[in-house]
């Protein structure tokens, strides 16, 4: 199958897809860019009559317009060819030998006829043959190779990236945290992280012997101590923090809903709009206000919670009891701009 049109082919493949429509072409959703220059050629070259007006595809018209009243020489037998070939390789090799000098004209005499001699022993195959290599191309048709391959990694590669499900993946995660709830979460998964150092510290388990083939030292293993789970020296700081940072706020907000009362809905009828079943604004006050009386304060409701467990929640948790009330601020502040955009 013969190339496009050299016009079609500067063309870049949004280019080629207006002018398909723009002359009602069907059926080259699914070509590639190559395939579609050549269905176009092919179908502009059929419609000359109806499209070659159009000031749109001046351009295709003209360029094969001087495409097909270019010459095309006709090829030589192959006798003249043979002989015209020697007849120059023959002049060229005279051309370069130099002239004698008049003192050695008489010792150098025998080189030129050596010369003539070898030249018209020089096969005419061999000279037909470099007459026949193509010569480089010139920097416009480099450039446009250039061109066509760079569009082509580019639509590759972007057809890669969009089958991979990476940009679903992201946005997938993207909605996930962008909730209030999920601040929540983050903000009591910090503090549980930092408490976890304090209650269920890491023990020495094993060592991962060193393997001189792979350059490697001994490294030994901790893992969390899990006899503490049947001790008190676990379970009273971890109630004591649960109830004071998730239970407790979590029962107040249910029941002191803002955002529920304030979208009141038939009985039987569904609502139209997301509500949180624990208002995010009322658990990070209670929150607040109980951490400060318990961890600031120090107040153990007449002997119902342990000092020891409070000093070693206050000594786990960044920045002590200062830290708990900059995250129910943090989580306060987020439901606060939460309800304004939802107005």
């Amino acid at each position: 199958m013969s190339g496009a049109n050299s016009w079609l082919a500067r063309q870049r493949k949004s280019d080629l897809v207006e002018i398909a429509e723009l002359t009602g072409l069907t059926g080259y959703e699914n070509q590639k860019k190559a395939d579609l220059e050549v269905t176009l050629d092919e179908y502009l070259a059929e419609n000359t009559i109806q499209f070659s007006q159009n000031p749109k595809l001046a351009g295709y018209y003209t360029s094969r317009s001087k495409a097909a009243g270019s010459p095309v020489k006709r090829e030589a037998p192959l006798t003249d060819l043979v002989k015209s070939t020697r007849r120059r390789a023959t002049r060229a090799i005279e051309e370069l030998q130099p002239e004698p000098e008049p003192e050695r004209a008489e010792s150098s005499s025998p080189e030129p006829a050596f010369s003539t001699a070898l030249a018209t022993r020089t096969p005419a195959r061999n000279l037909s043959l470099a007459s026949r290599i193509p010569l480089p191309a010139t920097p416009a048709d480099v450039a446009e190779a250039v061109d066509r391959h760079t569009v082509a990694l580019r639509e590759r590669a972007t057809e890669l990236y969009d089958q991979s499900g990476i940009q679903e993946g992201t946005q997938a995660v993207r909605s996930s945290l962008s909730t209030v709830t999920s601040v929540l979460f983050t903000v009591a998964a910090f503090e549980a992280w930092n408490l976890r150092a304090e209650v269920l510290p890491l023990r020495y388990a094993f060592t991962i012997p060193a393997i001189p083939a792979l350059g490697t030292n001994f490294y030994p293993v901790y893992v969390p101590d899990a006899f503490l789970f049947v001790t008190s020296s676990f379970w009273s700081p971890v109630t004591l923090w649960t109830l004071t940072s998730v239970l407790i706020p979590s029962l107040f907000g249910y029941f002191y809903n803002l955002s529920a009362a304030s979208h009141p809905q038939p009985r039987g009828r569904k609502s139209s709009t997301v509500e949180y079943n624990v208002d995010p604004l009322v658990f990070s006050i209670v929150k607040a206000l109980i951490s400060f009386v318990v961890y600031a304060q120090r107040v153990n409701f007449g002997g119902w919670i342990n000092e020891n467990s409070i000093d070693r929640i206050n000594g786990a948790l960044y920045g002590e009891w200062k830290g708990i009330l900059t995250g129910a601020a943090i989580t306060g502040l987020v439901s606060l701009y939460d309800a304004v955009l939802k107005k």
